[in-house]
């Protein structure tokens, strides 16, 4: 223990003296508390002071609660303006054209990588390229100082607590130097934005030098996003989705992962591909679910499970509907969606945290009170809406705002 005291103290580098005392209770948080348990999940004094050697708190980073109150002091991202879904796309094509240049550099390395786990080189390639810009991206933060700032201070302390023992692991028995371990504000690392979690599970030696480096080796870091995937339950062979007509006979509250169906029952109630197309033979057996992610105010699709394995990869509708589409155009061309976006109402996340906890009152589950029009609360919205006599669009707008305020 004498190692890791001598160590800390020279954590307590100067700081602003409003932070000073939150260092000084970093410090003893550091040794009290993580160091105890670093210790006993096999962690060395060695690798625990290497990895926080000069590492104070970032009181800039979001989601934190200073000692002795109780909520974040910063609001803004819970006023944030909802954006209209159509702004996800807006940098759509430097994925696309991005991803088709380096599909022909490193096609020998992504055909091995599809052969090995099933994955499309379309989705791999747009993944890389939303995450991190094919490598391109500053990824500026050391991964200890926001990993420990937030195990120590943020709203999801358990949360953050055990990736920062999985950074400590990966440093431990991975070989992982933590000088090379930079990370974005919410500490995931690397081209592919893994959290050390992730790291631990799913990152891959696949150019045979004897460690995963999300880094700097690409196959690495391709071969790591398709293992991610992968291991979630990625379905060979199967397409993500589709982007399809909806008649009005069928409502837009029958979307959900929850409320799948034969996409063959699908077609058969009037669910058609748009363009005149037939969905695929492999397809038409499958499990389908109904996708609106701007309700009736937007393109819809018919995805299938592999659109929720994207999904695990972030925990977002448009996330998923990106990277798909965009490794789409990657693979087999320029396509627009055929459908376009209407124009929505600009309301702030707290706005769409109020209609929600207003449905929630009525009964209805809208996923948590986020702030966020995820699908089960645009589905709640559609039949809110049809039980109040209106036309269902599944979608928040200010006037519903105003109805269930």
């Amino acid at each position: 223990m004498a190692v890791v005291l001598v160590i800390f103290s020279f954590l307590l580098t100067p700081v602003p003296a409003a932070a000073q005392n939150v260092s000084n209770l970093f410090a003893q948080w550091l040794q009290a508390d993580l160091w105890p348990e670093a210790r006993a999940r096999g962690i060395s004094p060695a690798t625990f002071n290497a990895a926080f050697a000069g590492v104070t708190p970032n009181l800039k980073l979001p989601d934190l609660v200073m000692p002795g109150e109780s909520a974040p002091r910063a609001t803004a991202q819970h006023q944030a303006e909802f954006r209209a879904p159509s702004a996800y796309f807006d940098h759509i094509g430097g994925v696309v054209s991005g991803g088709r240049r380096l599909a022909g550099q490193h096609a020998a390395t992504l055909a091995a990588i599809e052969k090995r786990f099933g994955v499309p080189r379309g989705i791999v390639l747009a993944i890389w390229g939303r995450e991190s810009g094919f490598g391109a991206a500053k990824i500026p933060h050391n991964a200890f100082e926001v990993l420990g700032t937030k195990a120590f201070l943020a709203t999801r302390k358990e949360m953050f607590r055990e990736e920062v023992l999985a950074a400590l692991e990966m440093v431990e028995k991975r070989g992982v130097g933590p000088q090379t371990m930079r990370s974005s504000w919410a500490g995931a690392m690397g081209q592919p934005q893994f959290l050390p979690s992730s790291y631990l599970k799913y990152a891959v030696d696949f150019d045979g030098d004897g460690r995963a480096d999300i880094w700097n080796s690409v196959p690495d870091t391709l071969a790591s996003i398709a293992n991610y995937l992968a291991s979630h339950g990625w379905v060979r062979g199967r397409d993500w989705g589709f982007e399809v007509t909806v008649p009005q006979g069928i409502s837009c509250a029958e979307e959900g992962p929850d409320r799948g169906r034969r996409i063959a029952d699908w077609a058969a109630a009037g669910i058609a591909r748009v363009g005149g197309k037939a969905f695929p033979a492999h397809e038409i057996e499958g499990e389908g679910y109904l996708m609106m992610p701007a309700g009736r105010l937007g393109p819809a699709f018919i995805v299938t499970p592999n659109f929720y394995r994207l999904k695990d990869y972030n925990e977002s509708d448009l996330y998923a509907l990106f990277v798909g589409h965009a490794g789409d155009r990657i693979m087999y061309g320029d396509m627009a969606f055929a459908a376009g976006w209407s124009r929505v109402d600009g309301l702030s996340r707290a706005d769409i945290a109020a209609m929600q906890r207003a449905l929630e009152r009525q009964g209805h589950d809208v996923g948590g009170a986020d702030g966020l029009a995820g699908f089960k609360t645009r589905r709640s919205i559609g039949r809110w809406q049809a039980k109040a006599g209106r036309a269902a669009t599944c979608f928040p707008d200010r006037d519903l705002a105003r109805q269930l305020g």
